[in-house]
């Protein structure tokens, strides 16, 4: 009987024999999409060093969800890979930046906004500050509705506490206080769910 030529096998076929034990699938796998996955992460980090690392971190990911046969993308498979590959720069960027947090002022208040206003240096940094916004909009709506309320005109609408004061009908001094509760609960919340910032 003919042997089975894996070099023309489906992907699905592939993953198929490589849990029934066959490690050359896996190889012919890696071997099939390795090219693009590394120039897609060396776009993405700019470091060869850096994107080797990455690459690695990809694939044990890849053959540990295989292996735990948890792997059911309804997709192309190089796709999936590639979202694996995108995450993990994105970790790597978190990781990377000595700005996960910002405490201004006396005490403990934090202004998760100070995060956000920071200077964006590239595209990567832009992707990621847009995800940031996307987490601190959700992690908002867990606030308390008073300190919502306030938190969303001082930094989305830009109303001076003054305003503010007239729109909720409080004191500046109930205003403010409402606003220094706001930033220290969304800290908590944010340590709570061990979120990582960066800029």
């Amino acid at each position: 009987m003919k042997s089975v030529d894996i070099q023309v096998m489906s992907e699905e076929s592939l993953i198929e024999r490589y849990l029934k034990g066959d490690e050359n699938a896996l190889g012919q796998l890696i071997q099939k999409h390795q090219s693009k996955v590394f120039a897609y992460l060396i776009k993405i980090v700019k470091d060869e060093e850096v994107a080797n690392d990455l690459f690695q971190d990809t694939f044990i990911k890849v053959i540990n969800t295989l292996r735990s046969r948890s792997y059911n993308e309804q997709g192309k498979f190089i796709n999936w890979v590639l979202r694996i590959a995108h995450n993990l720069a994105i970790d790597h960027f978190r990781k990377k930046s000595k700005v996960h947090m910002i405490h201004q002022g006396e005490g403990d208040e934090f202004d998760i906004f100070s995060v956000l206003k920071l200077e964006i240096q590239n595209v990567e940094e832009k992707l990621i500050t847009q995800q940031i916004h996307s987490d601190v909009k959700r992690l908002i709506e867990e606030l308390p509705e008073e300190q919502k309320e306030v938190l969303k005109l001082r930094h989305y609408s830009e109303k001076s506490f003054k305003e503010i004061s007239e729109i909720t009908g409080v004191s500046i001094n109930t205003a403010l206080g409402r606003m220094r509760y706001a930033l220290i609960n969304l800290r908590k919340i944010i340590e709570e769910k061990n979120i990582c910032l960066m800029p």
